[in-house]
């Protein structure tokens, strides 16, 4: 993976975040214990949630391309639901999500944010984020403003503070399958937008 890393905040501009340019790891194996080893000390040093993408951003890359077998633990969606979820580590209070999604070509998301920060990998495929920011002081107000798009392509990743608004178009004729990790969620500050009525709801 040698592509664009991008970061979303709450305003909606999606930003181009600069690579790593630490590339000795490139010969060494960089196994998933490691990098939720890693994960946790991060965690522990700030609280501060572009310190934690910025520097979590090349581990998940890190970990993509030199333990290649996550790239394969993924479900065949349904065709009716049309996406699938496999949690990739599960452990009792651990509060993060670490999985593998995959959504078939044509799936359109819902309008939302997520209640924490986030960091999807595309592997295959690409996906339209629509970028939306909120017209008022809160989420819960429902009202929302278009601010522009990105199409995410196969080895790029895109980051996302707790109160970044998108929704995912799968576009072309391939699914696109993602690597996806998400810190603890708020949900109270999880939401799903209805621009139309100007109306959002918890989920």
């Amino acid at each position: 993976m040698n592509s664009p890393d991008w970061l979303v905040r709450e305003d909606g501009l999606c930003e181009p975040c600069q690579l790593s340019e630490d590339w000795e790891w490139k010969d060494k194996t960089y196994r998933f214990y490691r990098f939720l080893t890693d994960l946790e000390d991060i965690l522990e040093q700030t609280s501060n949630e572009e310190q934690i993408l910025l520097k979590l951003r090349p581990l998940v890359r890190r970990l993509l391309t030199s333990s290649y077998w996550i790239q394969g633990e993924y479900l065949w969606p349904d065709s009716q639901q049309g996406w699938s979820v496999v949690n990739l580590y599960d452990e009792m209070n651990f509060p993060l999500t670490i999985q593998m999604v995959v959504w078939l070509p044509g799936q359109v998301s819902k309008i939302h944010n997520h209640g924490t920060w986030g960091i999807v990998a595309v592997i295959n495929g690409e996906e339209k984020n629509t970028f939306w920011r909120t017209e008022s002081e809160t989420l819960a107000s429902g009202r929302i403003q278009k601010v522009g798009e990105k199409t995410i392509s196969s080895g790029e990743i895109i980051s996302f503070t707790h109160s970044a608004i998108h929704s995912i178009e799968i576009i072309g004729e391939e699914p696109v399958i993602s690597f996806n990790i998400y810190g603890p969620t708020n949900y109270q500050q999880r939401w799903e937008f209805d621009p139309l009525n100007h109306t959002a709801k918890n989920f």
